[in-house]
């Protein structure tokens, strides 16, 4: 089973391109789909969230924006949730993959938005990053609800930068041309994968 890693910056098209990959048959685990779950009501992360910022647990689930401003701005409250949560997120993920082993699934990706930042690249066979215009990008997250320029900035600021990730991917898919080349990408890439020999699934290995 060859695994994809997918990538890209805040606001890249990432998401598009994940429904993409699904719709051509592709399983796709989101990261961020997975830490929703997980700081849900009942979620396995709710408890451990509440050991370090209290005032981010509220009514049994994690609120996700006072979550953000506690560790908005400060790199070692942020190291302490991510040495909390990372290893939850990871189990989950390799629990994805085994069930798409036991399906015999040719090719499986996993949505990963800080895939660089993380050493994310160690566990998968190919990467590949979404990308556009830096232009558009800020104009789509700029466009969100809660969003502004300060904390876009803030989160760029934690983020490999654009061009660096499209010089150490495998694959850079452009999003800013119209889905339908977005999609052309992503076949030929599902397509090619597909005759390759995996290396970096193992039953035995920590996702």
């Amino acid at each position: 089973m060859i695994i994809l890693g997918l990538t890209g910056s805040i606001g890249m098209g990432k998401s598009t391109a994940a429904t993409m990959l699904r719709r051509l048959g592709v399983p796709v685990h989101d990261a961020d789909a997975c830490v929703h779950r997980l700081y849900a009501r009942g979620g396995k992360a709710v408890a451990k969230v509440q050991a370090l910022f209290p005032d981010a647990v509220r009514d049994g689930a994690v609120d996700r924006t006072a979550l953000s401003a506690a560790v908005l701005g400060k790199p070692a409250a942020l190291k302490r949730l991510e040495a909390a949560v990372h290893p939850l997120t990871r189990a989950d993920a390799h629990d994805f993959l085994k069930r798409c082993a036991r399906r015999h699934v040719p090719v499986a990706v996993m949505d990963i938005p800080l895939l660089y930042e993380t050493k994310g690249e160690r566990r998968v066979d190919a990467v590949i990053v979404v990308s556009a215009p830096a232009y558009l990008q800020r104009q789509r997250v700029l466009a969100r609800p809660g969003m502004n320029p300060a904390k876009l900035a803030n989160i760029l600021a934690r983020q490999v930068p654009d061009a660096v990730k499209r010089r150490r991917a495998d694959f850079v898919v452009p999003t800013g041309a119209g889905r339908r080349l977005t999609l052309i990408h992503l076949r030929r890439i599902v397509a090619a994968m597909k005759g390759r020999k995996a290396k970096a699934w193992s039953p035995a290995r920590k996702a």
